[in-house]
């Protein structure tokens, strides 16, 4: 093997591996969401499969002629490429978003090929040894090329593959470009005979069309989310948006002012009792079926609707499949606190957090520095609704409660009975502002949409709370509050 073959073999396997690292992520994410447990269980069983696979590569590498195992273990990681997309398919309905659960779908998926690839930068050193006297120079240039292809396997796949094409399409192309690897270092070896080759090429065609026929719960898939356009069945121009594993909006194609989801009609009696009569300006952290900007619009037509929505993609589905007009609103795509900082200051009647990552609110989106940056942006009377997912403890409401105290001189914490008294959990909204809220008028307008959700009584604030740390850009550990 020559020089240059060895270091392109070992660039190439061990860019594949964090190729398919990055895109267990976007595979995984509509079975179990997008979370702090989820990349941690990938990247846990990743870095156990490289272990493992480097340990009995070197074995195997030492016991057989390594130049017959290496076409081998590149074959077979290439068709175990191909296999994850539908194992990920197949598994994923059954399992939830607990840690165990996370951990069992990463390793059936990706433990098997991480191992695999892993064992060909061992192979390949010991075929490129030829006296001791160079071995530490062998494994040490070989081990940095291997460094150097999992860098740029990492920058290609989160900067380039996720955007340009779907992770099925992606897998396939290196599961494909694997086996002919194996395929053409076999044929130049001498070592693949004829009849080996067509079985290699039939079992790769099986496993690349069992790829693209597995089934997908994605219609769109953009750079961060895997989404689907639902029609609710018992309202025809009904639409639902899901994120994942989040039925994260629902759209009346017909009628912006009605909110179906029973956190949006409690965000529809914020907004009624507490704004002034006539325009607002308001901004929305988070864009996703853009119900809230919309329902602005339509209740306070002439106003200002400024949106931070992370996705391009997801403003593109909004507008083909969601009846969004882009001229109503001034839409701002990127990180809310990157696009953020391109908002004027004391500029809006109330900002609107609805942003979310799985079933958490992204952690940076959730401090107490970042409260303090849109509260630059309110003005004096404005106040800030937020809705957030939190269960029993209630460790992330808590929280997220006593850090808009920390910035706000009244938070109002709006649930049904049961969330309150931490029986049980789901969406609740929080309110924060520096003027004293008409709290009369929203336990009404609460009432007259039906609501189950009641206001947490003021002076039971500072018990609700308790002992919660506030959340800060050092220290919010919003996953673990959700999740414990």
């Amino acid at each position: 093997m020559s020089t240059i073959s060895a270091r392109a073999l070992v660039f190439f396997s061990s860019a594949a591996v964090l190729v398919l690292e990055i895109l267990a992520g976007r595979m995984m994410a509509p079975y179990v969401g997008v979370t702090l447990e989820t990349f941690t269980g990938i990247i846990g069983t990743v870095l156990a499969g490289i272990s493992l696979g480097s340990w009995l590569g070197g074995r195997a590498a030492d016991r057989y002629p390594p130049s017959r195992v290496l076409p081998v273990v590149l074959v077979a990681g290439g068709l175990l490429a191909l296999l994850t997309y539908p194992i990920v398919s197949l598994i994923g309905p059954s399992v939830s978003n607990e840690p165990f659960d996370i951990v069992f779908l990463a390793a059936v998926s990706f433990f098997a090929p991480a191992a695999v690839l892993s064992a060909v930068t061992p192979t390949v050193t010991k075929i490129r040894l030829h006296t001791l006297d160079e071995t530490g120079a062998v494994v040490g240039r070989l081990s940095a090329i291997a460094t150097a292809g999992a860098i740029f396997g990492t920058f290609l796949t989160g900067f380039v593959l996720v955007a340009a094409w779907p992770s099925r399409t992606v897998t396939i192309i290196v599961g494909a470009a694997l086996i002919a690897a194996g395929i053409f270092y076999g044929a130049r070896s001498g070592l693949a005979a004829t009849t080996a080759v067509i079985s290699v090429i039939v079992i790769g065609s099986v496993a690349t069309t069992t790829a693209l026929a597995a089934p997908s719960r994605c219609q769109h898939e953009t750079a961060y989310y895997c989404v689907r356009v639902e029609i609710d069945l018992e309202r025809p121009t009904g639409r639902i948006l899901w994120l994942d594993t989040l039925r994260h909006s629902y759209v009346d194609l017909d009628d912006p002012t009605y909110l179906d989801f029973r956190y949006a009609e409690v965000f529809g009696a914020v907004l009624d009792s507490q704004l002034p009569s006539g325009p607002v300006s308001s901004l929305s952290i988070g864009g996703g079926g853009f119900t809230f900007p919309r329902y602005v619009a339509a209740t306070h037509p002439g106003g200002l609707n400024t949106v931070l929505e992370l996705d391009p993609g997801i403003v593109e589905i909004a507008e083909a499949d969601l009846g969004l007009v882009p001229s109503t609103v001034d839409i701002r795509t990127g990180d809310a606190r990157i696009t953020l900082e391109t908002t004027p200051l004391t500029t809006y009647d109330v900002v609107i957090g609805d942003a979310f990552g799985g079933p958490a609110v992204p952690w940076h989106l959730t401090t107490r520095e970042f409260v303090e940056s849109f509260a630059a942006r309110m003005k004096p009377g404005g106040f800030y609704v937020l809705n957030l997912i939190d269960n029993p403890p209630l460790g992330f409401a808590r929280a997220q409660a006593t850090t808009l105290a920390a910035v706000f001189q009244h938070v109002l914490v709006l649930a049904p009975p049961s969330y309150l008294a931490g029986e049980s959990g789901g969406n609740f909204v929080l309110v924060a502002g520096n003027e004293s809220f008409d709290v009369d008028g929203l336990s009404a307008a609460l009432m007259d949409r039906g609501s189950s959700s009641v206001v947490l009584p003021l002076e039971d604030l500072d018990r609700f709370i308790g002992d919660a740390d506030i959340l800060t850009d050092d220290f919010a550990p919003v996953d673990q509050l959700i999740t414990n």
